[in-house]
């Protein structure tokens, strides 16, 4: 089977609870960007992002017949995504150990690129923590995946005006963390 672009998530949503195999990646692909993005704002480290939106989207799988209203499966498959990252975030405390990323920049030999790319992230990553959730899963939804406030603020359960303002503000403190030639090059690149 082949899916069109034009192809709707109720469609998808309707083909996949058939048990359509090819249905249900075709919503994975198109949502995982937007799934990643919340998870990534909400974690703060790429690595857990990525396990809770496989997480999450086994769990979609399963629960597919709960989603009430397949024409808003990415606000639901989003949900979902947050609350895994929620427990998650939880899990992590209760086993608290020495994250990965220091113990292979210990003992890891990079290039010199490689180590730009690093300070870089890792500086970024920063600033985006000093964020609150909201603001950080808004600007990478508009920013990152090109979603539109009307589809943010349908997602995150917020109104237009909120997603603007969030962005408008998110935006305002990444750009006094880390200064106007930095934001650029993170907004444009």
């Amino acid at each position: 089977m082949r899916l069109g672009p034009g192809t709707s998530d109720a469609s998808l949503v309707r083909k996949a609870r058939r048990g359509d195999a090819v249905a249900f990646e075709g919503l994975v692909r198109r949502h995982y960007r937007a799934a990643y993005s919340v998870a990534l704002a909400i974690l703060g480290s790429a690595m857990d992002a990525e396990d809770v939106c496989q997480d999450a989207f086994i769990r979609a799988l399963e629960r597919l017949d709960d989603c009430r209203n397949p024409g808003k499966f990415a606000a639901w498959l989003l949900q979902i995504v947050r609350n895994r990252a929620r427990n998650y975030i939880d899990y992590r405390r209760v086993r608290e150990t020495v994250e990965l990323d220091k113990v292979a920049a210990a003992g890891g030999v990079k290039t010199d690129d490689g180590v730009e790319q690093a300070e870089l992230r890792g500086t970024l990553q920063q600033a985006l923590s000093e964020l609150t959730e909201l603001q950080r899963q808004v600007i990478l939804l508009h920013d990152l995946e090109g979603w539109k406030h009307r589809e943010i603020a349908e997602s995150l359960a917020v109104s237009e005006v909120a997603s603007r303002q969030h962005l408008f503000n998110a935006r305002r403190k990444l750009r006094d963390l880390l200064g106007q030639e930095l934001l650029e090059e993170y907004t444009n690149g």
